[in-house]
């Protein structure tokens, strides 16, 4: 009633109708992910990721059908709007989806090797990052001459159909395509732990190879089949035992090289194909950051000419530049020269596989004959059943008048078929069709024209019998397919192949500009790399609060350095890395520029330029350590080492000399000993424990290390010892260790 006051519903105990409400219960992990996310990993791979031996995805397949239902394969161009809201009823996904998917399928992309879709407006191009397509109303699609084989016999039974997601229509498992698309057109995917990576193959090597498979399956694959043909073009740096992996395995790494040529009157290399597997915009970003950093000072400029007419990167060279040099440097340095990984991972019933070439064309094979089988069968049906009713016509032509009088004097017309069967021996439904029979052909001519046709039915039906029961009459009709498929789509190879390319194992020589220096590294960290002319015009060295020099260095700009931290790591860079400063600057802070680990310090900078000398670790314990410093090179750019030495003893200095040299020692216990390095024997272990130098008593330890020159040796020689490990002598007030010279 209006204004009467509602009262409130108390709540429901909701508990007394769920089972179980409110309690928790524990669960295994791996009872977790096999239970939730295998199932999701599974769907990814199966219905998103990876393409099945018809060599399509599902996003592939429902494409191209919808397309072929809307009548685009005979037909006029269509809007993309158009097809991507009819895709809508098949894969449900997003229209923008939808459109990606036929942008990458278009001959406008270029993309494929065989394109699906006959576009026409921007589609964009494969070989470019920044050239977008244009919006599904703008473009027009239908479908490439080549679906025709793609949907050969799609209406005789020749795969499954399944119901779409809302159960509205019906839809192909798989195509039954008359050619082994799998390996015909490149196929990326990557799933939840696994991924997938086809490569494309021309597609009449491709055909005979498969032919050749079927005469014999110990064909060698090598003999028909020579190497993967890209649709970019370049070319292919052969390697027999990477493309014979390939064949037999499923994975291994092609080499693909851009093709270009050199202009002369303008002296500027061309470059027309480039790898599939990287974009113009990728190539020339690379090739400026080389010209910044000064690795390559051989080129004036470089820019994108590509046009109307196709791909073209412009590279203007500089007075006396060699072209075929500078290329092979451009290849080590740049994606002018990329690998393609292959990972051919195909579903096959329902299950991802890794297969190599002749096992993936073995499984097309047994897919192919068996729709051939099923359409076999599908046509071996119909004869038949045509059969079957000619010659229930035939028994008709024996007696038409009875026919009539009996159709006549029947008083039912339900009665007319079973007084047929009765009269002529014949069963249901050849009566229903001889029931069905016009009144005007009802004569002797009609009856025997169309029973003419029963010797050939049997014939026919005779032959698809025995088609039946031959593997090799199905192995021939399908030989015969692809001999059609080659004559009719079949095109030369777009990626020509360089035979014995001798890669060159040796390096550039680098062009870096090399030119004197001086390093200064304070003790908080900050470096600074100045010139000599500009060390003379200079003032005072700009330092923190606080801060000091601790090192300084004569070098050059190739100069190597190595900075060794308080937690046993090195960091290794160069001098040519650090831009020229000024020593009223306050310089690069080292812990940030090369990226030490929180509360790391720098305890010491070591330069070199061939790696020559010694380490000398000196220990608190008294222990000493010989190193090599050419175990700190590498053949790789490694930025940090680990374990530079041990982390078992608490480490007092480090010490890099060129050649053997007298270090003294003090410890806290007021003892020295003078000793020469050459009594230490080397260790190629970066993080040996050294040897025992100087024997220590309880509670005492090394304090001071120094080096020592040869002037401090000859005036203190009570110190020198002449084995190790020694005590050592007390050391006197006169003589200050600090006051030793240093090198």
């Amino acid at each position: 009633m209006a204004g009467q006051k509602k009262t409130k519903q108390p709540k429901a105990n909701m508990d007394a109708y769920i089972e179980g409400a409110g309690t928790v219960v524990q669960q295994p992990i791996v009872e977790t992910l096999e239970k939730n996310y295998m199932p999701y990993a599974m769907s990814v791979i199966v219905s998103r990721a990876f393409p099945e031996i018809d060599g399509f995805k599902p996003s592939h397949r429902k494409l191209l059908y919808t397309m072929y239902k809307m009548g685009l394969l005979t037909g006029g161009r269509t809007k993309s709007a158009n097809v991507v809201g009819q895709t809508m009823r098949l894969n449900p996904h997003g229209d923008q989806a939808i459109y990606e998917t036929m942008v990458r399928l278009s001959r406008g992309n270029e993309t494929l090797l065989h394109p699906y879709v006959d576009s026409k407006g921007s589609f964009g191009k494969a070989y470019s990052r920044d050239m977008a397509y244009a919006a599904s109303r703008y473009t027009e699609v239908k479908l490439e001459a080549i679906c025709a084989e793609l949907f050969r016999d799609i209406d005789k039974n020749t795969v499954d159909f399944v119901p779409n997601y809302d159960n509205t229509m019906q839809e192909p498992t798989l195509l039954p395509s008359t050619f082994p698309t799998i390996l015909v057109n490149a196929n990326v995917g990557i799933g939840v732990s696994m991924a997938s990576a086809v490569c494309p193959f021309n597609l009449t090597e491709l055909c005979e190879t498969t032919i050749a498979l079927m005469r014999n399956p110990d064909h060698n694959l090598h003999d028909t089949l020579k190497a993967p043909d890209f649709p970019g073009g370049g070319y292919i740096v052969y390697d027999y035992d990477e493309i014979d992996k390939v064949f037999k395995t499923g994975r291994g790494s092609i080499k693909v090289r851009c093709k270009w040529h050199y202009n002369k009157p303008s002296n500027c290399i061309e470059i027309t194909e480039i790898p599939s597997t990287t974009s113009i915009e990728a190539i020339i970003e690379k090739i400026a950051t080389l010209i910044k950093l000064g690795k390559i000072r051989e080129i004036k400029y470089v820019r994108d000419e590509t046009d109307l007419e196709g791909l073209t990167i412009g590279i203007d060279l500089k007075q006396g530049t060699d072209p075929e040099k500078l290329m092979q440097k451009l290849y080590k340095l740049t994606p002018l020269q990329d690998n393609y990984s292959c990972n051919f991972n195909i579903l096959v019933h329902g299950y991802p596989k890794v297969m190599g070439v002749k096992e993936i064309l073995s499984e097309w094979i047994d897919f192919r004959m068996d729709c051939v089988r099923r359409r076999v069968n599908f046509e071996l049906a119909k004869k038949q059943e045509k059969l079957h009713l000619l010659k229930g016509l035939e028994k008709i032509l024996a007696d038409i008048d009875k026919a009539i009088k009996i159709i006549r004097e029947t008083v039912s017309e339900q009665e007319v078929i079973p007084n047929l069967m009765i009269g002529f021996a014949i069963d249901e439904i050849q009566a229903d069709y001889v029931a069905e029979i016009k009144l005007r052909n009802l004569n002797e001519e009609y009856i025997l024209n169309r029973t003419k046709d029963i010797e050939s039915l049997s014939k026919d039906i005779g032959e698809l019998n025995e088609t039946l029961g031959s593997d090799k009459k199905i192995k021939n009709i399908i030989i015969g397919e692809l001999k059609e498929v080659v004559k009719k789509y079949g095109q030369p190879r777009k990626s020509e192949i360089l035979y014995d390319v001798v890669e060159q194992a040796e390096d550039f020589v680098d062009e870096t500009p090399d030119f004197a220096c001086h390093l200064f590294l304070s003790k908080e960290g900050y470096f600074k790399k100045i010139t000599p002319q500009s060390l003379r015009m200079s003032g005072e060295q700009k330092l923190k609060d606080g801060d000091s020099i601790s090192q300084q260095f004569d070098a050059t700009n190739k100069t190597e350095l190595l900075f060794f931290t308080d937690k046993c790591n090195v960091y290794k860079t160069k001098a040519l890395n650090f831009s020229e400063t000024r020593a009223s600057a306050m310089g690069s802070f080292i812990p940030a520029e090369l990226g030490f680990e929180q509360d790391e310090n720098i305890l010491k900078l070591v330069c070199t330029k061939d790696y020559k000398g010694y380490l000398i670790y000196i220990f608190k314990n008294g222990k000493v350590a010989k190193v090599p410093l050419n175990v700190f090179e590498t053949k790789t750019n490694r930025k940090k080492m680990t374990k530079a030495y041990t982390d078992k003893q608490e480490i007092l200095e480090m010490f890099f000399v060129e050649e053997n040299t007298d270090i003294m020692l003090t410890s806290s216990g007021g003892r020295a000993i003078l000793f020469n390095t050459a009594l230490v024997t080397p260790k190629q272990t970066r993080d040996t424990i050294g040897v025992c130098v100087m024997k220590l008593k309880a509670k005492t330890e090394v304090h001071k290390a120094y080096i020592a020159s040869q002037e401090f040796a000859l005036q203190n020689e009570r110190y020198i010892v002449k084995s190790i490990p020694a005590v050592g002598c007390f050391l006197s007030e006169a003589d200050d260790p600090d006051q030793i010279k240093m090198f």
